[in-house]
């Protein structure tokens, strides 16, 4: 009976091979609750806040530094300058690294030699020991802001993703304005060794709390093969790049063989970067995370406007001291209240950003920043202090809707093993574009203010009636005729300096509304963005 008939195997046949089974995939962890979440969060965060804190507590502390080590003011910039040369070419390796060793070894690792070099640019007798401990200070630091990121979003669930970055955002709006402020306090109430030796109770506690709380947590790791040529070319066009922007202005730019060497070497390293990466198996940078829509158009819009406020950051506090007259620590008072709003709006923004496009509120945040900006631009040389707080705290707000929707948008999609990747990438061209925006911000201020103190003193002349009742006011006040012109030649100086500010804050304010467009050319991230991310595990 045909249905009764069985198909036997012939013996000399060999067995039909079984299909592999599907490689496990790394199932995530599930959130932190109750007080390992808390102390979770303030490790992560206070971890963010003493690297971010770092790159700019020196700045105000050079001329004791190089007091003390007797060398010159400029010798002394290279604090700063070797510091954010070694940052800027680790930030971008935290993916390679994360899949080599694991998130959370890798970060506890950074924070750990992060104290050590610490503690070596505390004891350093001499520049050379100082600058080759902050070279290992920024290398070992650049893995330890995306990290926390990747680290803190796997900690909340997807629905309070937002908030979880609201709570990293405001380490990152808050550090930058602190660290003139207790750089200069610790200067002139301590000695600069000092601005060093905080980071070893903070980092040894922020090490401690986040192994006890997230060993348990660690990524997959996997042993690719390191791109040593790709290592090498980001060694060199970044490095080429970084000494270019930090030396350009005392050089005289592109009036130096030493600033047009530097820039050829950065373009041509960048290109073949670009090539080199693209079509390496196992790159040291992702720049495929650039395909995506969001990933692109939202670092654009990122960090071109972090270079504008950064470049706003360094103009403001120089002009407040060069021209108004105020002291560093006055100046670093005005500019504090821009921490109040940016601190009690964040956690605001974070509860609401999962109801709401994160476009929008990215939108408000450039508009915001686009008025503060036109506020600016109108001051003048006798600007009061309530007209100089008032653009300030409005900035707070812009603050907190700037950082954490865009982040959301960036991060909205990318699978949980690319996190670390795309918020290293991300980091590493914000804070490139900070550097860049520093730079040219202060070239420009230098330019413009030379031609409107040329303009300017086109008018003085003995044919100018206005002059003349002026010089002669003054000197009806008991001054020489010598004395006159040297104050005249003294208020020109100002005005015309303020006018250059005036035009660095004028262009600033129609580049954040232009950057409005970027933001719209990304989708909308479901979830608040940064809930995809995190949840994509």
């Amino acid at each position: 009976m045909a249905d009764s008939i069985t198909t036997v195997p012939d013996s000399g046949a060999a067995p039909a091979p079984k299909p592999k089974p599907a490689p496990a995939r790394h199932a995530a962890p599930p959130p932190l609750t109750g007080g390992k979440l808390v102390i979770g969060t303030i490790a992560l965060s206070l971890a963010t806040f003493m690297n971010v804190l770092d790159s700019s507590i020196a700045n105000v502390s050079i001329p004791a530094i190089s007091g003390d080590l007797g060398v010159s003011p400029n010798q002394g910039t290279w604090v700063i300058t070797s510091f954010a040369v070694a940052n800027a070419i680790s930030v971008p390796l935290t993916g390679w690294l994360t899949t080599r060793f694991g998130a959370v070894r890798l970060f506890v690792l950074s924070i750990l030699l992060f104290v050590l070099s610490s503690w070596l640019c505390g004891v350093a007798p001499n520049l050379e020991t100082l600058l080759a401990a902050r070279v290992l200070q920024g290398a070992v630091a650049g893995p330890m802001i995306p990290l926390s990121q990747s680290l803190l979003l796997a900690s909340y669930p997807v629905a309070k993703s937002s908030m979880a970055l609201a709570l990293w955002g405001m380490t990152t709006l808050v550090a930058p304005i602190m660290g003139p402020l207790l750089g200069g306090w610790i200067s002139d109430n301590m000695t600069w060794p000092w601005i060093f030796y905080i980071n070893v109770p903070i980092g040894i506690m922020t090490a401690y709390a986040t192994w006890a709380i997230y060993r348990d947590r660690e990524t997959p790791t996997k042993i690719l093969p390191i791109d040593r040529i790709g290592l090498a070319l980001l060694v060199i066009w970044v490095g080429s790049m970084q000494l270019m922007l930090d030396k350009g202005k005392e050089l005289d730019w592109f009036h130096s063989s030493i600033i047009v060497t530097l820039t050829v070497v950065a373009v041509v390293g960048f290109l073949f970067f670009l090539i080199w990466e693209n079509y390496e198996k196992h790159p040291i940078v992702d720049i495929h995370l650039f395909k995506g829509r969001n990933f692109a158009a939202g670092v654009v819009a990122i960090s071109v406007a972090y270079g504008l406020f950064f470049g706003n950051l360094v103009i403001l506090p120089l002009w407040l001291q060069t021209i108004i007259g105020y002291t560093a620590t006055d100046a670093g008072l005005v500019m504090a209240p821009v921490g109040i709003f940016a601190i009690i709006l964040s956690p605001i923004i974070g509860r609401i950003l999962p109801k709401v496009d994160s476009r929008w509120v990215a939108t408000a945040a450039f508009i915001t920043f686009g008025v503060v900006s036109f506020m600016r631009a109108g001051f003048t040389t006798t600007v009061d202090t309530r007209a100089l707080i008032i653009p300030t705290l409005i900035q707070g707000a812009a603050m907190a809707m700037f950082f954490i929707p865009l982040t959301s948008i960036i991060l909205s999609g990318q699978p949980a093993e690319k996190i670390p990747a795309a918020s290293g990438l991300s980091n590493f061209v914000r804070i490139t574009f900070g550097a860049i925006g520093a730079s040219i911000s202060t070239t420009i201020w230098e330019n413009r203010s030379a031609l409107h103190h040329a303009q300017l003193v086109e008018q003085i002349n003995p044919y100018n009636p206005t002059y003349q009742a002026q010089l002669d006011h003054l000197m009806s006040m008991g001054m020489n005729r010598m004395q006159a012109i040297g104050l005249m030649e003294r208020n020109i100086s100002q005005q015309a300096s303020m006018l250059g500010a005036n035009d660095i804050f004028w262009i600033s304010g129609v580049l954040f509304f232009v950057l409005i467009g970027f933001v719209w050319l990304t989708k909308r991230a479901k979830g608040g963005g940064g809930a995809e991310a995190a949840g994509a595990h």
